[in-house]
């Protein structure tokens, strides 16, 4: 069965060059959505799976109907190309909503709906960003708090917004926190 995503995705890409990069919509849960995040079956062990096997990381976003943030996250920082490009090339991004009732599967196998799962990692406000490691390996005996690598809770400028992910990708976490990073970057 053809998802109403795949057929939009495939009118903006037959459309004008460009316009699919640029594609974001407002989905039926007042959340903005772009055609290149991923489509999941929600459990995050599979995601980050599939994700390492393409050489990408995975980000797990939380947002929420109404949010101003997330609103102007999409029409700004995930409108500009350079952002758009290096994320898309580097990184899966499951997108979830912060009172969601879909169902997620953890990393140690418990389903929980996307508002459980965003209340067990302790997220609080929109837009956040988990970035978790390259491999699920032992993150099931973890607590959930202590599964990620990094965090971006709220959202940054675009500069720092990129740079995060690049935090991330480069696997910098290893040696500093972010905001002293960050510093370096001048």
């Amino acid at each position: 069965m053809i998802s109403r995503r795949s057929l939009l995705m495939a009118f903006a890409t037959s459309a004008t060059p460009g316009i699919a990069q640029a594609a974001m919509r407002l989905a039926d849960d007042g959340m903005y959505e772009f055609d290149w995040f991923l489509e999941s079956f929600l459990d995050l062990t599979e995601d980050v799976g599939t994700a390492t096997n393409s050489g990408k990381r995975v980000a797990i976003m939380f947002g929420q109907r109404a949010c101003p943030y997330c609103k102007r996250m999409a029409e700004e920082h995930l409108a500009t190309p350079a952002i758009v490009d290096y994320i898309k090339a580097n990184f899966e991004v499951l997108h979830l909503n912060l009172f969601g009732a879909r169902e997620v599967t953890d990393f140690d196998g418990s389903k929980l709906s996307e508002r459980d799962l965003a209340r067990r990692y302790n997220v609080r406000l929109t837009p956040t960003i988990l970035f978790v490691p390259e491999s699920a390996e032992g993150l099931a005996a973890r607590p959930a708090p202590q599964r990620e690598v990094a965090r971006m809770p709220g959202l940054l400028e675009p500069q720092p917004f990129l740079a995060m992910f690049r935090y991330v990708k480069e696997k910098r976490y290893e040696q500093s926190s972010f905001q002293d990073w960050l510093k370096t970057q001048t």
